[in-house]
């Protein structure tokens, strides 16, 4: 049997289950363990996969929270089972590269997404060059994004942005509320590219950049790209597997 190590969520439902499931299963940290459980919702997955970045610990999740788009059904039953006979996917983070107006330079890994929002009343005025080329030479928005295709169905979708495959190898590029060009809905980009953000006019109209947990203030520029040498493994039941997911949720209404 896979030594299992149990995260939960500081919930009382997420806390109480790991109590009965270690009582079941046994424990041990997650640096010695082979295979981590999260117990909790989809932010609690978002924590763990975070720390397991780069390394070959797969992730198991059950739901104890409220949406659980990336979580199995949490049972007490069988849970060696289950793990063995569940189905590994394996997602990438974005990299972003943000300068803030004072020159400090800040690095940080998205398993999610990289948005920019406005930071005052004004809207923000943007650049988008992609891979070296301008696009679009001004958007007028409170923000815009790029995600994973595993966060295309989270803030992605929320902008009206579009699902997307696991296998695709695309990004989305998502506007959030674009007042201009009002009609631009976003691109979808090779996975391959690295997207820049350039603000204009900072001082009058600050931005700020957030990457998953991760937020920088008073940024100038952000640049964004997929991080291929970094990956983590996520296991889901076989009626729970997030490309069919990912899929489902196109045809949800």
């Amino acid at each position: 049997m896979s030594r299992i190590a149990f995260v939960a969520a500081q919930t009382e439902i997420a806390i109480a289950a790991r109590l009965r499931l270690t009582a079941l299963y046994g424990d041990t940290t997650p640096e010695e363990a082979d295979i981590i459980v999260a117990l909790g919702g989809d932010g609690l997955m978002l924590e763990v996969l975070h720390t397991v970045l780069g390394t070959p610990k797969p992730v198991y999740g059950m739901n104890c929270g409220s949406v659980g788009f990336m979580m199995n059904e949490f049972s007490e039953a069988n849970l060696p089972e289950r793990v063995a006979a569940a189905q590994a996917s394996t997602l990438f983070p974005l990299r972003m590269h943000a300068v803030t107006a004072s020159g400090v330079v800040e690095e940080a890994l998205a398993v999610n997404d990289v948005f920019l929002f406005r930071q005052l009343r004004q809207a923000a005025k943007i650049r988008i060059t992609v891979d070296h080329r301008e696009r679009l030479s001004e958007l007028i928005c409170d923000g815009v994004l790029i995600s994973t295709p595993a966060g295309s169905t989270a803030y992605n979708l929320s902008a009206h942005g579009p699902i997307i495959p696991l296998t695709a190898n695309l990004l989305p590029l998502t506007p959030i509320s674009a007042f201009r060009p009002r009609r631009w809905r976003g691109a979808l980009l090779p996975s391959t590219v690295e997207v820049l953000f350039e603000i204009l006019e900072p001082d009058k109209r600050p931005v700020a950049a957030v990457a998953d947990f991760t937020e920088v203030r008073n940024v100038v520029s952000v640049a964004v790209s997929e991080d291929q040498s970094l990956s983590a493994t996520v296991l889901f039941d076989p009626d729970r597997a997030l490309s069919e997911r990912i899929i489902t949720e196109q045809f949800t209404v």
